[in-house]
């Protein structure tokens, strides 16, 4: 994973759901619709910030697919000069921001399984009351420690993500689940 800017280290807070954030979250949408067009096959609010009722980090997530994420010249350019910033570049996956930080665009392919592990995993704590618990306990805890990046606290929540995959993937087959 390339880092554009290196690592940085920041404060972890954890704050109480905003009823807010869906309503950030479609500002946002709306700017990345008007600057990809047709581009952007599919806008959705993924992470934290899209589970009613979930504390979270206050930062929007975001995932964009677009028809090959590494056909970066495709999308790139448009969200650069719509006033995102790039952030992460790696294999499968890209990431932009805003300048104060407070949304991650994710870009993806369509149809990708980073597309379909950050639908299902929204979909799954929304419906789960138990893991939205659990995970939110988790965080709140990580959070308190000393991380020297964001990177190493998400890397830090990756055993109960696993966890609780399998029980939405479990969940999804029951149901035949796919993204809406």
């Amino acid at each position: 994973m390339e880092l554009i800017g290196g690592i940085e280290k920041r404060d972890i807070r954890i704050v109480d759901y905003d009823p807010a954030w869906p309503q950030r979250f479609a500002e946002e949408r709306a700017r990345i619709a008007r600057a990809l067009g047709t581009t952007a096959r599919r806008i959705d609010h993924i992470g934290s910030t899209s589970v009613p009722g979930l504390a979270a980090k206050p930062i929007v997530d975001i995932d964009v697919s677009v028809p090959d994420v590494e056909d970066e010249t495709a999308y790139l350019p448009p969200l650069l000069a719509a006033g995102y910033r790039l952030r992460v570049r790696e294999p499968a996956h890209r990431m932009v921001r805003t300048v104060q930080r407070d949304v991650h665009v994710h870009i993806v392919t369509v149809g990708s399984d980073w597309e379909r592990r950050q639908l299902l995993f929204r979909d799954w704590l929304r419906h789960s009351v138990d893991d939205r618990a659990a995970y939110e306990k988790l965080k709140r805890q990580l959070a308190q420690q000393n991380w020297p990046d964001m990177n190493a606290y998400a890397d830090a929540k990756g055993p109960l993500i696993a966890e609780i995959i399998q029980r939405a993937e479990a969940w999804a087959a029951s149901i035949a689940w796919t993204p809406r």
